[in-house]
């Protein structure tokens, strides 16, 4: 979720727009296996039932069971088969049940999109009281399960693909603490150990009620920190297995028309998932990795 002002791009930060007719090479079967977080209701959502039209075996995951499987249950009734398991990505014990039972159940996968992801702020608001559930929800849950997860992807010639559903609020023009700003644009020596200790840091400083002044952005600021946690871990990744057939990217849907949102945006969630879906079957040949990408509602055709 994100909207407004002006947006300084780099090499790894592309606009993205798709028309929903354009024909693409159809690499996928039935037997690709998608999983899709917090897909109960908006982009999630409709990311699982746009993957189940074109054919792909979905699992959905939502951390409440009883609106995981009325979602499921309402993709039935548009005649969609998927797969559900209760999956809270703030719980390690929650991951672990989870990616057993995949194993168990499907053995290996081929795509993953990270889409869990919470806010506990209105869109005017710029609260950090629940900074330690967002950079659980946001950022320690996507990265736990992609760990446990990544010995399953399937080595084929298309790619493994994972698809981290992000935000331009994480981006680094948004961080104005020069420290924190030199030592995630440096690639080539960034760590993971140096983004957790920017997660420690600025828990820190919500704690102590000192973030307003050392540099953390200014809206959603504990979102934002996720978020801009998730773009360099993810950059980490994709630069790990860059070699061994697995693309890692991130995907900034806009600001979208979602419960996160209050109901305002500029498009829908079945619009971004259009555009998400189309990021994670991209054609192998076309497939990026460590790339940063923005929908940009006024050039996409829906």
């Amino acid at each position: 979720m994100t909207e407004g002002g002006p947006i300084h791009t780099d090499a790894l930060v592309m606009f993205f727009s798709i028309n929903k007719n354009t024909l693409v090479l159809r690499w996928w079967s039935k037997n690709t296996v998608a999983i899709v977080t917090g897909a109960n209701k908006g982009i999630g959502f409709s990311l699982v039932s746009r993957f189940a039209e074109l054919g792909l075996n979905v699992i959905l995951t939502a951390r409440d069971s009883a609106r995981g499987l009325k979602a499921v249950d309402a993709l039935m009734a548009q005649g969609l088969h998927v797969h559900f398991f209760r999956l809270d990505v703030s719980d390690p014990s929650s991951i672990q049940s989870f990616v057993s039972w995949f194993k168990e159940r499907f053995g290996a996968l081929d795509i993953l999109v990270n889409n869990a992801a919470v806010s506990f702020n209105d869109q005017n608001e710029n609260s950090v009281e629940h900074a330690d559930t967002v950079i659980n929800t946001n950022f320690y849950g996507p990265k736990l399960l992609t760990e446990a997860l990544l010995p399953l992807f399937r080595i084929s010639p298309s790619g493994g693909r994972i698809l981290n559903i992000s935000s331009r609020l994480g981006l680094l023009n948004k961080l104005e603490n020069p420290k924190i700003k030199e030592i995630l644009e440096d690639q080539e020596r960034l760590s993971e150990k140096q983004i957790e200790n920017m997660i420690t840091l600025f828990l820190e400083d919500a704690r102590q009620g000192t973030w307003k002044s050392r540099g953390w952005p200014k809206i959603w600021t504990d979102y934002a920190v996720s978020k801009l946690a998730l773009n360099a871990y993810s950059k980490l990744l994709a630069k790990r297995y860059e070699s061994c057939g697995l693309s890692v990217n991130c995907f900034c849907p806009g600001f979208t028309r979602t419960s996160m949102t209050g109901g305002k945006g500029t498009h829908t969630a079945d619009d971004a998932a259009e555009v998400g879906a189309r990021l994670a079957l991209l054609p192998p040949q076309e497939l990026p990795t460590g790339k940063f990408y923005i929908a940009r509602s006024t050039l996409v055709c829906f």
